[in-house]
């Protein structure tokens, strides 16, 4: 990513969870396209993408429900709090997550929404396939030990 002395570079939204529920595959920087009132919302840091989702329709990348906190200085320019948001990628990169979402059975979910160091929001986004229960307590049980494994080490 970038360096902490990247004045620029800042985390808006991140998705805890998905490394919980998905197995990460790849992931990939895409642009977004907002409005000014969503960018201004987003300087002050509400908004959460948790819930959310991307998916190819009609040859177009879409983020789908997003939520970005409405601008109250927008009055009524503002914004939709929860509207599709077009996912800005190259056509080579969106034939691949097309494949990958058709052919092989895997989804779209975002990872971190931020600021690069240019002050533009990116999105990393990664293509991933679902965790059964199973799956998701050996996660749990190998975190628990490599804690335990450090703990031990670190006592001598």
């Amino acid at each position: 990513m970038a360096t902490k002395s990247d004045p620029n570079y800042k985390i808006i939204a991140e998705n805890r969870r998905a490394r919980f529920d998905y197995f990460i595959e790849s992931d990939l920087e895409v642009g977004i396209m907002l409005t000014g009132s969503e960018v201004k919302s987003l300087r002050t840091g509400q908004s959460n993408i948790a819930e959310s989702y991307a998916s190819v329709e009609q040859g177009e990348l879409w983020l789908i429900n997003a939520y970005i906190a409405p601008y109250k200085q927008a009055g009524i320019f503002g914004h939709e709090e929860r509207r599709r948001r077009k996912l800005l990628v190259s056509k080579k990169e969106l034939s691949r997550l097309w494949q990958a979402i058709g052919r092989e059975g895997m989804t779209l979910v975002p990872l971190v929404m931020y600021f690069n160091h240019r002050g533009k929001v990116k999105l990393k986004i990664g293509v991933a396939k679902g965790k059964k229960v199973s799956d998701k307590r050996e996660t749990a049980a190998k975190r628990d030990w490599n804690r335990q494994k450090q703990r031990l080490l670190k006592q001598g």
